[in-house]
């Protein structure tokens, strides 16, 4: 069996009993991840006949006048930056939750559009073996990493910049979390002979973007970031160390998870006190929590259980899950303060809802996750959904249930 082979066909169901084997127990959750699959089969094939049409669109293709660097680097505006009404002209005020509609976001929107094509095309070649989604997926990712004239460079410094004030931020490190789909993808297609001369171009993109993000200041911000950022921050790092098979960087971002993110982050209630006082609560508690079970994703194999993993006082993921799923199953009983923006937009398909039902054996869980929707149209959802395509992931989740 090719290494394509194994990765897609966990991830299609095709021969789910063998790659999650067979204990009885676990039958349940090889039908979880094969079910999954079943539904989400005719979407993915109708939207990657789609994508076969798609020309690539780099960072190069819109050019940012504010931009302090070069046609090559990615550039995004503080999303809650406005201008100051008292001192027009003046630096940029901040209205905490309100988007100001007048930002740059070509870039964002073009990394966006990116990460469904790759994540599209890599689920439709997952199902069906035809290398057409591999020959097409790498006219993509050549323009973005290896095309001298189109690509983005390995670096994040002009992202999440404020007028009259910074030209770019460590904050802007998560507008990245849209090239963990695209690293995923690489896996993937890493099994095509169309890519056997073509791999290591495109994981050395990522090895210079990852070394960026575990030397500059602005990554050593993002990584110390106490909320949502920080996690986010080792949920990407994990993701591209992964790509790049750097175990110092995975065995680092483990013990971030465990001795950093989870009893900094997560009250014995399996909430995130810090999410919750924001002025969109149930959105960044969502969000959080689905960088959160993405770690515990990334992070496992057969010798880290992440998702396993309790504090002393029995935080961990799967209380994480428990404390929110009430509210994503009937979020009229979301006890806090409503989101200021896009309240009437959550939840939809959360990935961290099926990942973890398939992990736990939940099937409550399953079905509220089936319920909900699966083909987001609001682009503040989209943006703040790490991952989009969950069949390319299945397969990374453990096998056994130990305990």
């Amino acid at each position: 069996m090719t290494q394509r082979s194994r990765v897609c066909c966990a991830a299609a169901g095709f021969i789910t009993l063998v790659l999650f084997a067979v204990p009885a127990a676990n039958a349940q959750l090889a039908g979880f991840a094969s079910e999954a699959t079943k539904l989400l089969k005719k979407s993915i094939l109708k939207d990657a006949e789609q994508a076969l049409k798609l020309e690539p669109i780099t960072v190069t293709a819109s050019p940012a006048e504010r931009s302090g660097g070069s046609i090559h680097d990615f550039y995004s505006e503080g999303d809650y930056w406005w201008p100051d009404t008292e001192n027009p002209g003046g630096p940029y005020v901040q209205r905490d939750g309100m988007t100001n509609p007048a930002n740059f976001t070509a870039h964002r929107r073009a990394m966006i559009r990116f990460s469904q094509i790759i994540g599209t095309l890599a689920s439709a070649y997952c199902l069906t073996g035809r290398e057409i989604y591999a020959r097409h997926a790498l006219r993509h990712l050549r323009a973005w990493f290896t095309d001298p004239e189109t690509l983005m460079n390995p670096s994040l410094q002009f992202a999440q910049a404020i007028e009259g004030r910074f030209t770019g931020r460590g904050i802007g490190i998560i507008d990245t979390i849209h090239l963990m789909e695209v690293a995923r993808g690489i896996e993937i297609f890493a099994g095509s002979s169309l890519f056997t001369n073509e791999l290591n171009a495109l994981t050395g993109w990522f090895r210079r973007y990852l070394q960026w993000l575990t030397t500059h200041p602005y990554g050593e911000e993002e990584k110390n970031a106490k909320n949502n950022h920080g996690t986010c921050w080792v949920m990407q790092v994990a993701c591209f160390a992964r790509l790049t098979k750097n175990e110092a960087v995975l065995q680092m971002c483990r013990d971030r998870f465990t001795t950093v993110l989870m009893p900094g982050q997560m009250a014995t209630d399996g909430s995130f006190p810090l999410e919750l006082k924001r002025t969109k609560p149930y959105g960044y508690s969502l969000f959080n929590l689905d960088a959160m079970v993405m770690c515990g994703l990334l992070l496992s194999d057969q010798s880290h259980d992440l998702w396993r993993f309790k504090l002393l006082d029995g935080r961990n993921l799967e209380r994480a899950v428990k404390f929110i799923y009430p509210y994503i199953k009937d979020k009229n009983s979301w006890p806090y303060a409503k989101d200021v923006m896009y309240w009437n937009d959550w939840p939809v398909a959360q990935p961290a809802l099926i990942f973890a039902a398939i992990r736990f054996q939940n099937a409550r869980w399953f079905s509220t996750w089936k319920s909900l929707e699966h083909h987001p149209q609001h682009e503040e959802v989209i943006r703040n959904l790490p991952v989009r395509h969950p069949i390319l992931w299945f397969d990374l989740i453990p096998r056994s249930d130990s305990n």
